[in-house]
């Protein structure tokens, strides 16, 4: 069985959090520069959000930040369904009280792992 280092583990999580954290103006480039459903923000960060305790028990990830990235979580799943498909779109990401709330929470996370939210965009590679 591989182990996957536990900074790239950290690099993941990170920069799951930097899109969410973005202004809306940001997030909306940066979907369509990859041609990307909105969806995509919470399935990336619920990937990285299942390792979080982890990295905390690795020491990688402070574990005062916990409750935060449980809140994002709960948020989306708030979201999810076919009754709130409208909370999906570009459009929603500067209105929509979820996508606020999201915001501010990726924020403290950064904030409090890095001591800035702002952060490059992640760049997406497709392998086929």
């Amino acid at each position: 069985m591989t182990t996957i280092d536990p900074s790239f583990r950290r690099r993941l999580l990170v920069e799951s959090l930097t899109v969410p954290a973005a202004d809306p103006s940001a997030q909306a480039v940066w979907l369509e520069k990859y041609d990307i459903p909105t969806d995509e923000i919470a399935l990336d960060f619920d990937h990285a959000f299942r390792m979080s305790e982890q990295l905390v028990e690795e020491g990688q990830l402070g574990p005062d930040v916990l409750p935060d990235l449980h809140g994002m979580d709960v948020v989306f799943n708030e979201m999810s369904g076919d009754p709130n498909a409208a909370r999906w779109t570009a459009d929603a990401l500067s209105s929509d009280a979820g996508w606020i709330k999201v915001r501010e929470l990726a924020r403290r996370v950064l904030i409090a792992e890095l001591g800035e939210w702002r952060a490059p965009m992640p760049a997406v590679y497709v392998i086929r």
